[in-house]
Order: structure tokens, then sequence, then C-alpha cells
């Protein structure tokens, strides 16, 4: 019998949950023992499932071909009792996909989530694991309203914020207040490849639904604090966002303008940027880069395709810091949006989970 944990991959045949299948392919402390997804892709081996659907450029793994899709619906009993956790990334609409999670987290399942439906369930933490994992204490409360005793829910935050709200979270102790951030964000973030979306080609879509309110605010909630059972949001930066969707497959760019209540160097900023550590680097878990933030000094710098792979995909990439007219200071931030943005954030939130006791084998 492995000692690894057992996982099951819920929307294991979208594309988020396709990369959850390949980031999982050799991981020292997760198994997937199972893939469920809608009645639609069910009963299927899973390369019938996803044929013609395949969306990563590495093949499909050996371990995961034969297996059998199951329903997340009608299996949901042999579901439970196979593994020890699950991850979640169904495509439904958002109280469906409330109540799906809900019913694995009752039934004693941790869910570790990447959809958008349970962020701002107050006693639901959105980990940002460098950032905010003391936010994990906040599962004891939760567990209460659900009546479990290791069951939850675990949700990892919006893959557009990942390209500046670290760079926030480092400058704490100057005090942010005011943000304005633009980002430009990859077709891969709407599930689609240029295959699939021809109309994105050499071109520029200024509006992506729901977007500009979950990176104006999200980032707050990050900064916040556990008080009374709950996540209670910070009240500053104010943040104020545009989102557009730019002709690029991986990677989300953001050109953020920043006010400090104590303004700092240029020096100072850089050094707290490249100093920044957390959690995960202390415990040295398995998908955490060693460097969680990198500056670049070249002025034309972060760039998509030299820089989204930084750290395996998982960190994050500053540069052209410079003071401005208006603003104290403007700056361009890259991060990798369906690793860091998306499986890769959700499996390092399991790791996080997992070395501080919240998932653990079944008895």
């Amino acid at each position: 019998m492995s000692d690894k944990l057992r996982v099951g991959i819920l929307g294991g045949t979208g594309m988020v949950g396709q990369r959850f299948i390949t980031l999982l392919e050799n991981h020292p402390w997760f198994e997937v023992v199972l893939v469920a997804a809608s009645g639609r892709s069910a009963g299927k081996p899973y390369e019938e499932a996803i044929q013609g659907r395949w969306k990563m450029t590495t093949p499909v793994p050996e371990f995961v071909k034969k297996m059998t899709v199951l329903d997340m619906d009608k299996d949901f009993d042999q579901i439970v009792s196979s593994v020890d956790f699950v991850f979640c990334a169904v495509n439904m609409p958002k109280d469906e996909i409330k109540a799906l999670e809900e019913r694995y987290a009752k039934a004693e399942v941790p869910v570790v989530s990447n959809n958008s439906a349970h962020r701002w369930t107050p006693d639901v933490p959105m980990i940002l694991p460098e950032v905010n994992p003391e936010h994990t204490d906040v599962i004891e409360a939760q567990k209460k309203r659900l009546g479990t005793t290791r069951g939850f829910i675990a949700v990892k935050p919006n893959c557009s914020i990942q390209s500046y709200a670290p760079a926030i979270a480092a400058l704490k102790e100057f005090e942010p207040k005011l943000v304005v951030a633009t980002t430009y964000q990859a077709i891969s973030g709407a599930g689609k490849t240029f295959e699939q979306w021809p109309e994105m080609v050499e071109n520029i879509i200024p509006y992506i639904g729901g977007e500009e309110e979950k990176s104006e605010k999200e980032p707050l909630r990050i900064l916040g604090k556990v008080e009374d059972g709950k996540i209670v949001p910070a009240s500053e930066p104010v943040i104020t966002c545009q989102c557009l969707r730019v002709p690029v497959l991986d990677g989300h760019t953001a050109a953020v303008f920043i006010n400090f209540g104590k303004k700092p160097t240029k020096e100072q900023i850089i050094e707290k940027w490249r100093n920044f550590k957390g959690v995960p680097q202390e415990l040295d878990l398995p998908s955490a880069p060693k460097q969680f933030i990198q500056y670049l000094e070249e002025d034309d710098r972060p760039q998509v395709k030299l820089d989204v792979n930084y750290e395996h995909g998982m960190g994050v990439s500053f540069g052209r810091l410079r003071e401005d007219s208006v603003f104290d200071y403007k700056f361009v931030g890259l991060s990798h949006n369906t690793l860091r943005g998306a499986a890769g954030g959700a499996v390092l939130c399991a790791e996080l989970l997992k070395a501080k006791g919240f998932i653990t084998k079944k008895n």
C-alpha cells in the first residue's frame, strides 16, 4: 500500500483538470486514484473521454489513460470511499459548484478547489500559500458549521491577481494605499487554445466577464485576517482594475501603479521582493518555487516568452519598476495563469494543508 495520499480530480477532463493530471503524475505526496466528470464523459476510459480535447503540450500520462471516468454525482459513494481528498476544477453554474463541494466536504472529504464559487464564503480560506497560510486557522470554524471532523473546503484565488498581489503583499510594511492595475490575460485562462478560439489571433478583447471585480476584491481578502471564525478582508489598498484578453497562450501580465502611506525607495522595494519568502519555502514543499519573486533589471522584461516558466511556472516575475509622475511607482508583473494561477497553485495549497495536518490519510 502506497504511503501517498489518494486523490481524486473532479472535473478532470477540462483544461485545468488536465493540468492537475500532468502535475500529479510523479508527485511525491499525492497519487491520483480516480478522475470524475459530468455524466457526458463518465463511463469512458480517460483517453477516450478527452479525445480531441487534450490541451497540454505533453502527452496524456500513461497512468490515467485506461482509468474509467466516474460520474461526480452518481458515483459519489464510490469516490468518497476511495480518496483521502479531492481537487475540484469543474465547469458548472456557481450554485451547483457550491452544492457539489459542500456535499463532498460533508462526506468527510477535504476539497481543494480551483473554482470561484466558495471564494467569498466567510469561513472558507482562499489561500495564496506564501502570503496568507495563517488563514487555514478558519478551517476549524468551517468544520463546526459543516458538522465534520476532517471534511472542509479550501480555495485558491483568481489567476489574474497572481501577477500583482504578491508584489503588494511583500511591501505591506510601506502601507500600500492605492493600486491601479491593468491585466493582459492569456487565452488558456478561458480554457481555450488558438485552434479553439481563432478570433483571438491578432486580436484583443477588452472584457472578461466578472474578472475586474475579482481582481479588485480578492487581494483584500488574502491580505485580511481571521476573526471570530471568519476571514475579514483588509480595507487597504483600494484597488481598481481593467482586464483584457490578449493573444497569448499562457501568462497573465499586469501593468501596475501604486501609492504608499510610507513611500519606500526603489532599492527597498526590489530588496523586499527578492527576499520575500513564505511557509512553502521554509517547509520546502514539493511544488514551492525556491525563489518566489524575481526582479528583472532589463527594460524589456518580464516577457511571456522568456519568463512565464520561471521556477516551473510557480514563481512570479516583476520588472520596469520606476517612479511615476502621478503615482509613487509603477511596475510590470507576470505570472503563469494555469500553473501558479490555477492547478499548480491548488497543488501547492494542498501541500501546505497536508504539512499543517489538515489533510491526512483516512483511518
